[in-house]
């Protein structure tokens, strides 16, 4: 093992890439090993790390000296290992041997070899918080499937108030089956998901995220829906007949959408008024950037394949002619920056504090975000397990441990 002290300022970077604390990866540029081990407190109350550390550097810290007591554990063993001369007296006989100047060859040291104190995990499972974004994201999801049935029955009829004029729509004649390719993508989406899902080491932590958001992005759809009532985007529309007030069919109507998943391939959505913005064009979106963010980067090709099914799905609900241009781009744009933002907040310790210079924290979701990911430090891996009992595939030769003899 290289000594800390003989790091060069790539091999500093790559430890703290692998240690997941690449927040210093910027203020540490050109460091040394030798710069690294000599930081203290005082150093993280300066610019630039005081802008990085949330916790005046203490994590890295006990990380350094954690590195400091192996590599002198490691130095000690190849001392103490090379310290002892064996041999008798001058010619083999005659004196007493002598070994490192001591008698019987045995020299007591103390050797103070610092403990850090033992830290958290970087990355608690918290299923607890867990199923409470669950519980979030289920309210916001019933809630907007009865806003979806209030608004309904604010429609204006298509006689009275005929579609707004639309760009695509005027050089793309309807596709009567678009859709179905739309819901089934995303169903693929969504499978993919759930798979990659089950594999996933810290899926506590990332199903949290994920539940986060989609009830936030329920939430902001249920405003807009409700605020902004559109007409019909077509003529072709078949809605359902309004209920004038029977709250016993409403909450028969409610429940059908839901058993059904909001989707027109199973027959429970054939309600009017659910356009700004497109919730279909928000679970192709999001399914993706979850993909793509949690699965390794070397499977480029997974990544362009889903990819692909988003963009077709979005592409065929347009096509299709059963949202406005105006609600798939909106529900692109709301779902991807709802996502960058949280988890640039999330991987960067100084953004979870709220201070004068973090204008972030004046967003309404602050709070809850702090409480869902205040124990989470730094960016979660990507890492893979086996979740069932079964034995894995094993991949690699296994590794073998032979027994030291050690010298009495």
């Amino acid at each position: 093992m290289k000594e800390v002290v003989l790091w060069s300022p790539e091999e500093v970077t790559g430890w703290l890439m692998e240690n997941a604390v690449p927040e210093y990866c910027e203020p540490l540029r050109g460091f040394t090993g030798r710069d690294l081990i000599n930081l203290t407190e005082e150093d993280f109350k300066r610019t630039p790390l005081s802008r990085v550390s949330s916790d005046s550097g203490q994590r890295l810290l006990h990380m350094i000296e954690t590195l400091k007591m192996a590599h002198h554990m490691e130095a000690h063993k190849n001392g103490h290992a090379n310290g002892h001369v064996r041999g008798g007296g001058e010619n083999g006989f005659g004196s007493k041997a002598k070994l490192n100047g001591v008698p019987n060859g045995f020299k007591k040291e103390m050797i103070k070899i610092p403990m850090p104190e033992p830290e958290r995990s970087q990355y608690p499972m918290e299923w607890g918080k867990t199923f409470l974004a669950f519980i979030y994201a289920l309210s916001c999801f019933v809630f907007t499937t009865v806003t979806i049935s209030v608004v309904h029955e604010r429609v204006p009829p298509k006689e009275v108030q005929p579609p707004l004029p639309d760009a695509f729509f005027d050089r793309f004649d309807r596709v009567q089956w678009a859709f179905s390719i739309c819901e089934i993508n995303g169903m693929i989406l969504v499978g993919l998901w759930f798979v990659q899902w089950l594999l996933l080491k810290y899926k506590s932590i990332i199903s949290r995220r994920f539940f986060c958001i989609v009830g936030t992005l329920y939430l902001y759809r249920c405003i807009t829906m409700y605020v902004t009532t559109l007409p019909v985007p077509g003529m072709h529309f078949k809605c359902s007949p309004k209920l004038f007030g029977d709250w016993e069919s409403h909450l028969r109507r409610i429940m059908k959408l839901i058993a059904g998943g909001g989707l027109s391939i199973t027959g429970s959505h054939n309600m009017c008024g659910d356009y700004l913005y497109s919730g279909h064009t928000v679970i192709l979106t999001l399914t993706y950037l979850f993909i793509k963010e949690y699965s390794p980067r070397r499977l480029w090709w997974y990544h362009w394949l889903c990819w692909a099914l988003s963009m077709v799905g979005m592409f065929c609900i347009l096509l299709a002619h059963d949202h406005y241009t105006v609600d798939v781009v909106v529900a692109y744009y709301i779902t991807t920056r709802l996502f960058w933002w949280y988890h640039t907040m999330a991987n960067q310790q100084v953004l979870k504090e709220a201070s004068q210079t973090n204008l972030l924290a004046r967003v309404w979701w602050y709070k809850p975000f702090q409480y869902f990911e205040k124990n989470v430090q730094g960016i979660v891996p990507r890492s893979y397990h086996w979740p069932l009992p079964w034995p894995a595939l094993r991949r690699g030769r296994p590794v073998k441990y032979s027994r030291l003899a050690s010298d009495t």
